[in-house]
């Protein structure tokens, strides 16, 4: 039996997904365990290439099950639309690799609504949402304000609690922003079509991952963004509205008992930002829009162009700890092969004085880079499948992360595709010997 984590160390984007995607071969369950459809997930593989936001990264490998579980932001009109696309594609998509905790809660149109209107009223100071409602819909989480999904089994209830629920949320949608309200026809019209045919799929998932736990299964927990975007610890206010970490997963999974036996950490060669907030490594200008071009970097929800810059030594070591990795997996090598000189940010300076410590949020405006150099290795790596083979220029910058990191580099990414991946098996060995 064995848990292992894939978390994001830095703003999420990293390549979470094409890491779940090559390591489900070694698992039976995939758990989505918090977040919901405001950030994607990309895969390419040999069915295609795939933009994911709901659904669990392992619903491209047969024989593996994929869980939703209670920490998600279930959204019934983009899963519906979701597994519809994927089905398209030639992908199954039934209950028997796909369960639905009946513990996560139902995120309505109206939390879209919310979302964009609050958005536009904070105009320069907005948080830079994706708009898919993620905020608004927490926010009455908290507050006992959403349905849970297995509600849908009890219709009687279910009609009489949505009833109350859309007399709230029209009281806030005309009484604070003057805004169209919804008819109980409306909705009602809204949960036939994309919540009814979603039962089949709901269960206690808890209980599911639980008994699966005590028969050996291996179980693969899958996080959306990256610590720095972390409800509790991340740049406030520019989070997302849930936890990140792999902290949350005993309560986000409904596995009060998990223990990790791994956390994979996953960091670009580069740094890359989607949305608002502190972003103290960031280019700009034709040396951005050279790096955004090589590595494709746009948003795989969106289509928004992501900010970029050099690697965050700073920022990627507060990921490390905050997710309490114990290895790490580099994506995007190949993409700095262009650059003769990379640059990486090693230090900050805030207030004049240089600090490798991530600052508090209210700092961060502030705060400096301090950019040293290393040698680019300058040739096409796209096809390396092994450390040896790998140009010594793009080792040394390897070693660089891993020590700035202070965690062990066990998989090397120089390709979307499963197969353009670099193993160092024994790695975490010789990295405990060696600290």
């Amino acid at each position: 039996m064995s848990n292992r984590a894939i978390v994001g160390i830095n703003w999420g984007d990293e390549g979470k997904g094409r890491m779940v995607d090559l390591l489900t071969e070694s698992y039976d369950i995939v758990v989505r365990y918090q977040g919901g459809g405001n950030a994607g997930h990309t895969v390419v593989n040999e069915k295609g290439r795939f933009a994911l936001h709901l659904l669990p990264s392992g619903v491209l490998r047969e024989g593996v099950m994929n869980i939703l579980a209670d920490g998600v932001a279930l959204d019934p009109e983009n899963l519906c639309k979701e597994i519809e696309d994927v089905r398209s594609n030639g992908v199954s998509v039934t209950p028997d690799n796909l369960l639905i905790s009946s513990w996560s809660s139902l995120l309505f149109p109206w939390h879209r609504d919310l979302d964009e209107l609050e958005e536009s009223r904070l105009g320069d100071s907005k948080f830079g949402s994706t708009k898919q409602g993620i905020a608004p819909f927490y926010a009455d989480r908290s507050r006992k304000k959403t349905i849970l999904t297995g509600e849908l089994f009890y219709p009687e209830a279910f009609a009489a609690h949505l009833q109350q629920l859309m007399e709230y949320e029209n009281l806030t949608l005309d009484r604070e922003y003057g805004a169209l309200t919804y008819s109980k026809e409306e909705v009602n019209d809204w949960v036939d079509r994309y919540c009814r045919p979603l039962i089949p799929f709901i269960c206690d998932t808890g209980k599911y991952l639980r008994e699966s736990q005590a028969k050996g299964k291996n179980i693969l927990f899958e996080a959306q963004l990256g610590a720095l975007r972390d409800l509790d610890r991340g740049i406030w206010p520019f989070t997302t509205s849930s936890n990140t970490t792999a902290s949350y997963i005993p309560v986000g999974a409904g596995m009060p008992g998990a223990v990790l036996d791994d956390v994979t950490g996953v960091v670009k060669a580069y740094s890359t930002c989607v949305g608002e907030g502190p972003f103290v490594s960031e280019w700009s200008g034709a040396e951005a829009e050279q790096l955004r071009e090589a590595g494709e970097e746009y948003g795989a929800k969106t289509g928004r162009a992501r900010r970029v810059g050099s690697f965050d030594c700073v920022a990627t070591r507060h990921g490390v700890m905050m997710q309490n990795a114990t290895e790490i997996a580099v994506t995007k090598l190949d993409v700095l092969s262009y650059m003769e000189r990379i640059p990486v940010c090693t230090a900050y300076l805030v207030d004049g004085e240089r600090t490798e410590d991530f600052p508090f949020p209210s700092a961060l405006d502030s705060a400096v880079p301090v950019t040293e150099y290393m040698e680019g290795w300058n040739c096409d790596i796209s096809s390396v499948r092994t450390w040896e083979d790998l140009p010594d220029a793009a080792k040394r910058y390897v070693s660089f992360i891993e020590e700035a990191a202070g965690c062990p580099v066990t998989y090397i990414s120089v390709g979307p595709e499963r197969e353009s991946i670099i193993i160092r098996k024994n790695r975490k060995e010789e990295w405990r010997r060696a600290h």
